[in-house]
């Protein structure tokens, strides 16, 4: 199973490559192009994973599973709910979840499987998405929970979950997947507060990609979060989030105390 990840170096210096056990083979050109093995092979010990793609947007999915749709009340949406969060929000694993500036109120988790798109894809049809898809990895939709209905008038959906450090990405992206047969885990400080199984999902991840799509074109790196399901929480200061998918790898974050 391939494991593709970016890394960087202890000189500072930056790479990609496939991850094997605890070897990982660098690779040179584009990792959604021409990638070629460079002639270099690293111990996993001497590599910091950064977040593996890097978007020009992440589109994040909402109402997406039968059973927190069921428990809002709300009806199966005829087409993908979602709102679009900037590349800026973006982070690896490990890396700290950040506070906003003057903000105190919720910071709320969201473990969800991540669609990592691998070639530019326009009003393609579900029969076609899965040539677009270049793998799969774990996110963490972190939200400011306090901010998306302070003004009555307007869901703020984007501001609230588009802070920098609220798009969590990682470790790996997985091309041999099969989402069908996996859940997400999330834990709060080793607690379980999310299991839920990736084939509740309304609309598959071909569906996802086709229906996009033709909203809007999606570019090699672009990640779609497919949704959460029940059992999203606050996280407290100082707290770790790990979202867990089978076949993919442990993505763990903490909120930083520091701003």
């Amino acid at each position: 199973m391939k494991s593709w990840i970016r890394f960087r170096l202890a000189d500072g210096q930056m790479g990609f490559g496939v991850q094997e056990r605890h070897r990982v083979t660098e690779y040179e050109g584009d990792m959604f192009g021409d990638a070629v093995p460079s002639g270099n092979v690293l111990s996993r010990d001497d590599v910091t994973l950064l977040n593996p793609c890097v978007p020009t947007k992440v589109v994040a999915l909402w109402n997406n599973f039968h059973a927190l749709s069921e428990k809002l009340g709300k009806a199966a949406p005829s087409h993908p709910l979602f709102l679009i969060k900037p590349p800026t929000s973006v982070i690896g694993p490990g890396e700290p979840i950040r506070r906003p500036k003057d903000y105190s109120g919720k910071i709320a988790y969201e473990g969800e499987l991540a669609i990592v798109i691998g070639k530019r894809c326009r009003n393609v049809s579900v029969e076609e998405a899965n040539d677009h898809i270049f793998g799969f990895t774990c996110i963490n939709d972190v939200t400011a929970a306090e901010l998306l209905n302070e003004d009555v008038n307007f869901a703020q959906w984007c501001r609230s979950k588009g802070f920098d450090t609220f798009s969590c990405i990682g470790p790996v992206i997985q091309r041999d997947f099969d989402w069908r047969t996996a859940s997400v885990v999330t834990r709060l400080d080793e607690v379980e507060r999310q299991n839920y199984p990736l084939a509740d999902m309304i609309f598959s991840p071909a569906e996802q990609v086709s229906l996009i799509s033709h909203d809007m074109t999606l570019l090699p790196g672009d990640v779609i979060a497919c949704g959460t399901s029940i059992g999203v929480g606050s996280i407290k200061d100082g707290s770790t989030v790990d979202v867990s998918i089978d076949g993919i790898g442990v993505l763990s974050n903490a909120l930083s105390t520091e701003i």
